[in-house]
């Protein structure tokens, strides 16, 4: 199975968003990026791998925000990052190497925005991945062997991180179904399921497209 999509994969912390993305990957034969992408950025522009993890996903004041946007409208690329703030030049770097990663052929990432990085691209499918909280607190407990208690915190804190992160950098809300054209529950569907609807979705409309074309 082929495919000339560009699919973007948000989710809320414990909804095997990502163990769904690999799946979808390897049935398409394309690649995943989701830390990936920072270690693109970091090549790409120079900075220190470690201070785009310690900003991965997170938030910054408003004073910045209305600097990058002013920055990145005017087309900096990864090689003019001078004199900025390091959370302004993470934020270009990022999406700098989304871009870059798109423009090399149908891959699938993960999170950090990358639907708003690519809204003007044609060929993106954007995925949402929820679940129910009790599946996430199970799987956040298992995978990290830790208690309920300490599961459900680390879920609402993370979620809230990311929520923080992408409502601030788009003009969407994350995890709102607004925001993207696609949205599954993976504790409904189990990651197989949900996994096998993405590439179903995914393969009828490239059908649907050519078929257009034809027209």
């Amino acid at each position: 199975m082929t495919t000339n999509t560009i699919i973007t994969i948000g989710r809320e912390f414990g909804s095997a968003g990502r163990e769904i993305g690999y799946k979808v990957a390897d049935a398409f034969g394309i690649k995943l990026y989701d830390k990936e992408m920072l270690a693109r950025a970091a090549k790409e522009s120079g900075i220190c791998e470690e201070i785009f993890e310690s900003h991965d996903e997170k938030p910054t004041n408003s004073f910045l925000y209305s600097l990058v946007m002013d920055t990145y409208s005017m087309g900096y690329s990864g090689n003019t990052y001078t004199d900025m703030p390091i959370n302004h030049k993470v934020f270009l770097a990022q999406f700098d190497a989304i871009k870059k990663i798109a423009n090399e052929g149908p891959c699938i990432l993960v999170g950090r925005c990358a639907d708003y990085a690519l809204e003007s691209y044609s060929n993106v499918v954007s995925v949402f991945i929820h679940a129910d909280m009790n599946a996430r607190i199970r799987r956040i407990a298992r995978i990290y062997d830790v208690t309920d208690a300490k599961a459900k915190d680390m879920i609402i804190k993370t979620d809230k991180k990311r929520a923080s992160y992408y409502n601030y950098y788009t003009n969407k809300k994350w995890s709102n179904a607004d925001s993207y054209e696609l949205c599954l529950n993976s504790s409904e569907l189990g990651i197989e399921g949900t996994a096998k609807i993405i590439e179903e979705y995914v393969t009828l409309k490239e059908k649907i497209k050519k078929e257009d074309r034809k027209l």
